[in-house]
């Protein structure tokens, strides 16, 4: 990393659209460098949306972090040791450029920007950056049309090796005959008003080798498959956004056939939205669909020339899914525009409308949508393609670019039959580093399918060498859960690949990040048996040690802390992630726990700081931050703000950093004082926003009084106060205590029930109270200290014996804060217990991470007999900082861990050990072990300088024993 790069590069581009829709670039430079010029070299780096680095055909790094386009971030290598002095030398970059927005991304325009310098100290003896004498290609081979992956993502993987020559990035390959690159302008042009340093260390990558082939089937693939892109479809502005869009319209083809013929139409991932359809004018009731939600099929009759196929694809929230659907036949079919006007760039299908269309903002009002526009109600019966004339300004084709040429997901999960077969002890070759390879059996008219599991969740890139036939399609398909014959499909992620072969030997690593446990191999069209060299997971995330350490009598919590510290591992990348696989998001309210969970694992602090600071950029969407930074989701959940502000305390008491706490400062009072003038006149916090906390059946409404939100600002407004007084703000602190005070008399006087005694979880718009009560507000009660001490007690009651009439803890996210009340309740055992019942599930499932639900909770799931939708869960990982902050026993007891607090706590074990990483002194060891009924023996191996207080717990007697480290 540097921090002083004096760019004199250009911003360079290819001469086609300035922002095109998932399309990759190569670049590639070729310079002389004189004798004795291969060291002090490094290379600045960075490029919208992603890129890939060689020099010399080596592989050095992908990048770069993401950031706000006005803060792009860039990345610095030392690259001297691939240098090859008084020789030519090539410079090489894959650009990924997305041409949407994600919930990772703002789209910018297409661009990339390279500076390669030798140095000696700090003066810069030769440059060479990017400029017109660099050459530029499409990437031939990657199809543009392939789908996205999800709405929180880019796009998934389509690759045509026959297409493209795979050693382009290498110093012999012949570039003469690419175009020169185009200027867009220097640094500094926008959008990328701002470079910026990395902040964070390069992430690591390493060779993961599967565990073992699972499975062999012998399948045969459904006749067609597609995904449509219907939300940019309607409204072409929405690939500058990711707020869900709610229209009213159609989409129409006609399908060909020669003869009546029967087949079976399917929406296979209708998770959120199943259309209305109509056949040659005759709708289907949606009762008659087949299949286990959210996969949906029918069977349809087809007549002897054109059938008009309509689908009503009214949606009120379309945020990005993608409408995938196949047609499986037996006899011959074609897919035919149903206008004359279609052009070479049309696909098959139009649409009709919209009819009407809004754009939604959860914290802002939106205008509901009008069903009655009288030609939308018409063409409900429309039954031919002539008819279409009664609404030509309402038609238009749908170009190419928004339909997929297939659906791998789909091909992957739909299937005509599939037959069960003995794995041969060879195909096992495959997962193995034995240089002899897999040879996978080729079944005449049927594709052969391997299910490859890696024996634990990963998150990087999947790699692959084979030896094939030109043509051979394989397609590879990620997902993370399989267990006594049933399959878990990633619905809403189209987590998959396809690569087709040239001849010959060859090897690929694909530059799209994933999340998986398990692999489908799916080997279409060999013409000989394929040679499986290798199958491989790049594992990446942010460089950390295995600092914490945890071990006990209880062999059930030993495994659940490893499965909490292997979870937040895969989910640090360039920020906390939520999890590898579905979104691969950085949550702001997630982070917070995230953090926590990671200062007692790895104590990792920079990708603590870099998450703090990437939030304030989000007011250019809202002054009360977003949830999910960068992003193009302009979306407020209040208590996500809310925890950022703490957490941005937490990380200044860990670390002692006050030049931090300085300049956050200014950025938490700004949204504070915005969420302040949201208050109603009792005093309330009264907003409109996504107003979650747990998914659960609360009552908290996305325009009301929600209990939850205004304790947690009561707490914020406290936390906050103590950050004032540390950078100097009193006239701040007694501002935000004085506003804590009287929220804390509002809370009291309009949320509490005397009846139920306990805290009512809302107050609707209409003034309606919630009918029901939840564990979750109490437990927010209790850790804000809001209530009296006779309030108080009847809270605690609620949280220990929670009622069955309560809503019950409904995710691992809520537990943390459930285990927070328990523990200052002096409830250590109950903690434990409930880690034991609920993470010890995930457990005995197979689990080797933390899940997003308990698999007793079946609210959100697309499937109700999906055990959790995301089995890699950051926000899940609570265990990894209760068990060492309290059964260990280590806590600051003052700012920056200068002193330390250990006091154990025996909850029913007769042993425990384990580290904590000590934010700047190494770390701290902790053993202790129960000799009696009441004696314990406590060692303690401390940093000398770190100042310690030791205790034993409540009621034990014994010996302690301190070592300096």
């Amino acid at each position: 990393m540097d921090m002083n790069v004096r760019w004199r590069a250009h911003w360079i581009w290819n001469d086609g659209e300035a922002s095109p829709r998932n399309e990759w670039w190569c670049f590639r430079k070729t310079f002389y460098a004189a004798e004795g010029s291969h060291k002090g070299v490094r290379l600045s780096i960075t490029a919208d949306s992603r890129y890939v680095l060689y020099v010399n055909g080596e592989w050095v790094g992908r990048g770069p972090a993401r950031s706000w386009t006005s803060e792009q971030s860039y990345d610095t290598y030392d690259i001297g040791y691939l240098i090859k002095s008084g020789q030519e030398n090539t410079i090489a970059v894959l650009v990924m450029h997305f041409g949407v927005s994600t919930f990772y991304y703002l789209r910018g325009r297409g661009g990339l920007i390279t500076q390669l310098e030798w140095y000696e100290g700090n003066k810069v003896l030769q440059t060479i950056a990017t400029d017109s004498t660099w050459k530029t290609s499409r990437y031939l081979g990657q199809d543009s049309r392939s789908p996205r992956m999800s709405c929180q993502q880019a796009f998934a993987e389509r690759i045509d090796a026959r297409l493209w020559d795979s050693s382009w990035w290498d110093p012999s390959y012949d570039d003469s005959a690419w175009p020169a690159a185009r200027i867009i302008g220097e640094a500094g042009t926008e959008p990328w008003t701002e470079l910026k340093a990395r902040d964070i260390p390069l992430l690591s990558e390493e060779a993961v080798y599967p565990a073992r082939v699972e499975a062999l089937h012998k399948v045969n693939p459904i006749s067609w498959t597609t995904s449509i892109d219907v939300r940019n479809q309607m409204d072409a502005d929405s690939i500058n956004h990711c707020n869900p869009i709610g229209y009213i319209g159609y989409i129409a083809t006609i399908i060909r056939v020669k003869t009546t013929t029967i087949a079976t139409l399917g929406f296979p991932n209708a998770t959120s939205h199943l259309p209305s359809i109509s056949i040659n004018g005759i709708r289907i009731d949606k009762a008659s669909f087949t299949g286990t939600a959210p996969e949906k099929y029918i069977d349809i009759e087809l007549q002897p020339g054109d059938n008009f196929l309509l689908l009503d694809v009214t949606n009120e929230s379309d945020h990005g899914r993608n409408l995938q659907l196949g047609i499986d036949s037996g006899a011959s079919f074609e897919l035919i525009s149903p206008i004359d006007e279609a052009g070479i760039d049309d696909s098959p299908f139009i649409s009709i409308g919209p009819f009407d269309l809004n754009e939604i903002i959860d914290h802002q009002p939106v205008r509901p949508l009008s069903l009655n526009n009288e030609t939308y109600l018409h063409l409900q019966d429309l039954s031919a393609a002539a008819d279409l004339k009664k609404c030509l300004q309402w038609v238009k084709p749908i170009s190419n670019a928004l339909i997929s040429r297939d659906n791998v997901f789909v091909a992957c999960i739909w299937k005509n039959n599939k037959m069960s077969l003995p794995i041969p002890y060879s195909v096992q070759h495959a997962v193995t580093s034995n240089p002899e390879p897999a040879v996978i059996p080729r079944y005449e008219g049927a594709d052969t399918e391997l299910i490859i599991d890696f024996g634990t969740e990963l998150s990087g890139y999947i790699a692959f060498e084979l030896e094939a036939a030109e043509g051979t399609v394989i397609d590879f398909y990620g997902f993370e859960y399989m267990r006594d014959g049933y399959r878990q499909d990633t619905y809403d992620l189209d987590n998959t690949l396809r690569y087709i072969c040239f001849e010959g030997r060859q090897s690929y690593v694909s530059p799209i990040r994933r999340g998986l446990r398990y692999l489908m191999v799916t080997v279409r069209h060999a013409q000989f048996p394929l040679k499986l060299y290798k199958v491989q997971m790049r594992q990446s995330h942010y460089p950390v040690a295995d600092i914490g350490r945890f071990q006990c009598s209880d062999s059930m919590l030993n495994d659940i802390w490893q499965i909490s510290r292997h979870t937040t591992k895969l989910c640090m990348e360039d920020t906390f992630v939520d999890c590898p696989a579905y979104e691969q998001v950085f949550w702001v309210g997630d982070s917070r726990n995230e953090a926590l969970i990671n200062y007692y694992t790895f104590g990792a602090i920079d990708i603590v700081e870099r998450c703090l600071r990437l939030v304030p950029g989000s007011k250019r969407q809202t002054p009360l931050y977003a949830d999910q930074v960068p992003s193009g989701w302009s979306s407020v959940i209040p208590n996500w703000t809310f925890f950022w502000a703490q957490a941005c305390k937490e990380f200044v008491d860990h670390t002692g950093d006050l030049a931090f706490a300085d300049e956050m400062w200014p950025h938490i009072r700004y949204t504070l004082d915005h969420y302040l003038e949201k208050r109603d006149e009792r005093g309330l916090l009264f907003i409109k926003g996504w107003n979650l906390l747990d998914w659960a059946p609360i009552e908290q409404p996305d325009n009301g009084v929600v209990t939850h939100q205004n304790l947690f600002l009561f707490q914020t407004l406290l936390s906050s106060a103590g950050l004032a007084r540390l950078v100097g703000d009193e006239e701040g602190a007694i501002t935000y205590e004085s506003a804590a005070s009287k929220l804390r008399e509002s809370i009291n006087r309009y949320l509490w029930s005397d009846d139920h005694q306990a805290y009512f979880d809302c107050i609707y718009e209409d003034g309606r109270y919630s009918e029901s009560f939840s564990i979750q507000t109490q437990v927010v009660a209790y850790l804000c200290r809001s209530a009296d001490v006779e309030r108080e007690a009847a809270i605690k009651r609620h949280i220990n014996k929670p009622p069955e009439t309560f809503v019950q803890i409904g995710s691992p996210f809520m537990a943390f804060f459930y285990y927070e009340a328990l523990v200052h309740m002096g409830e250590f055992g109950h903690m434990l217990d409930d880690m034991r019942r609920n993470y010890g599930q995930m457990v005995d499932m197979g689990a080797t991470t933390c899940w997003e639900m308990y698999p007793n909770f079946a609210v959100n799931r697309a499937n109700p007999n999906m055990p959790t939708r995301s089995h890699c869960h950051a926000w899940s990982a609570a265990p990894g900082y209760f068990l060492g902050a309290y059964i260990l026993g280590v806590r600051p007891g003052a700012l920056g861990w200068e002193e330390i607090i250990i006091e154990p706590q025996v909850a029913g074990l007769s042993w425990a050990r384990g580290s904590v990483p000590h934010p700047s002194q190494g770390r701290i060891d902790v053993s202790w072990r129960i000799m009696g009924d009441n004696t314990i023996h406590l060692q303690v191996w401390l940093p000398r300088n770190v100042q310690a207080t030791i205790k034993l717990p409540t009621g034990y007697e014994g010996v302690i024993e301190r070592f300096d480290i």
